[in-house]
């Protein structure tokens, strides 16, 4: 299959907007991970990062985060430059939740989920009743309260996962990104965990994550930024990022987008059939 990267719109939101991203670069040796990426993420949206392996996305999640400055370019944090934000005022305004969680805590699920109160404590502060309340939030909306007196350590990958989301959830920053915080669940939970985001997003709250289901991305997203090859290819709302063309360009393989009164849906098609009535 032979296909032009042929430039693709790129939506704007004007409203206010959690994230402006301008003409971050980076390049590692010869290799380009991202390039002159310019989009929005609007306030109080979940937000969601496509594409295919290798496009970008989690490296675009670590420079939102803060945790890689720019080589070029600037990420903007409510109009501040992130990286000009210290530890501790970026932990009480951005929740970050990685792709592996941790698999050697000796605290208890309840005691694991508590640090992510840490970045409202002071140093010495034990935690207050207010603390406290939001970690059985957090457990309640994870189903983790029945687990919260077992050791992190001894959960299974998928608890593990919920324990680590709960932390970021514990933590009630204003902005939340997590990189495929759905590996590791099982359909119930998938389908959980992307109900309280959305709910976050009810309240004001930023969300960011990526994935690779684009069902679910469709499902409850309701901005979407489709990264290929370190490129922005299309962003907005799902209507203007989920079709054949921009799917198709950005996963190097033809995919039908069907919408239907219930939902999205993605068909993979098989290359020869595709060749064949390309023909």
């Amino acid at each position: 299959m032979q296909r032009d990267a042929i430039p693709l719109p790129v939506a704007h939101e004007t409203a206010l907007s959690a994230f402006q991203i301008d003409q971050l670069s980076l390049q590692m040796g010869h290799k380009t991970i991202l390039q002159s990426v310019n989009t929005v993420i609007p306030r109080g949206s979940l937000c969601v990062l496509i594409g295919p392996n290798g496009a970008g996305k989690s490296t675009l999640l670590r420079h939102l985060a803060g945790l890689l400055p720019p080589q070029q370019g600037e990420v903007m944090y409510h109009g501040q430059p992130v990286t000009q934000l210290k530890a501790r005022q970026r932990a009480q305004q951005i929740a970050w939740v990685g792709q592996h969680p941790p698999s050697d805590c000796s605290l208890s699920i309840e005691d694991f989920v508590m640090l992510g109160r840490r970045p409202h404590l002071g140093r010495f502060a034990l935690p207050k009743a207010d603390d406290r309340q939001r970690v059985q939030q957090a457990l309640q909306a994870l189903e983790l309260t029945a687990l919260a007196g077992q050791r992190y350590q001894q959960a299974s990958g998928g608890e593990r996962q919920r324990a680590v989301i709960a932390q970021a959830l514990a933590q009630d920053t204003p902005t939340l990104l997590l990189d495929e915080p759905t590996n590791h669940l099982d359909l119930r939970h998938r389908q959980i965990l992307m109900q309280r985001l959305f709910a976050l997003t009810a309240r004001g709250k930023t969300v960011v994550a990526v994935l690779h289901d684009l069902e679910l991305a469709a499902k409850y997203a309701d901005w979407l930024v489709l990264l290929h090859q370190g490129r922005v290819l299309r962003a907005g709302p799902p209507a203007c990022v989920l079709d054949s063309e921009a799917l198709s360009i950005a996963y190097d393989w033809p995919i039908r987008v069907v919408q239907e009164s219930h939902g999205w849906r993605f068909d993979v098609l098989h290359e020869v059939n595709h060749v064949k009535a390309s023909a």
